[in-house]
């Protein structure tokens, strides 16, 4: 029945910068303070957010220049795939490279930009500005409802 959508038809690697692009929900948790134990190399994220994150919308309010204004943003690639295991589970991008479906709430597949948010799948009305939390009290930050 139809054609595959470019999603389940092209590896990662393959698409187009608007496709790369358009893999993204929304759901604002990759622009979370993220937190690396030195020791363990695990990654436990925070609720507070980037100072950049728009609280309505969680997308970035400059999206074009954000590497330039955040020194520690990441730049998702497709040369970055077999890194992508510190995204949240929920991911498209980590979901692709694991060769997962999207999900059911995701944007592309819905159809619906906001279905990621009344989906709660989200960061939307769950973080804290970045300017509102001193750099030292990250670590009282960490959460455990990314994944």
């Amino acid at each position: 029945m139809g054609d595959k959508r470019f999603w389940e038809s092209k590896h990662l690697k393959e698409m187009s910068e608007e496709e790369w692009e358009s893999l993204c929900d929304g759901c604002g948790k990759c622009c979370l303070i993220k937190l690396e134990d030195i020791d363990s190399g695990n990654v436990f994220y925070s609720n507070v957010g980037c100072k950049l994150i728009n609280e309505d919308t969680c997308q970035c309010n400059n999206y074009p220049q954000r590497r330039e204004l955040v020194s520690d943003c990441v730049r998702l690639t497709p040369a970055d795939i077999d890194n992508f295991h510190w995204l949240p589970s929920t991911c498209a991008y980590r979901l692709l490279a694991e060769n997962k479906p999207l999900e059911w709430w995701h944007p592309l597949v819905s159809g619906e930009s906001d279905s990621v948010h009344r989906a709660g799948m989200s960061i939307k009305g769950r973080f804290i500005p970045e300017q509102n939390v001193h750099p030292d009290d990250f670590q009282e930050h960490i959460i455990t409802w990314v994944d």
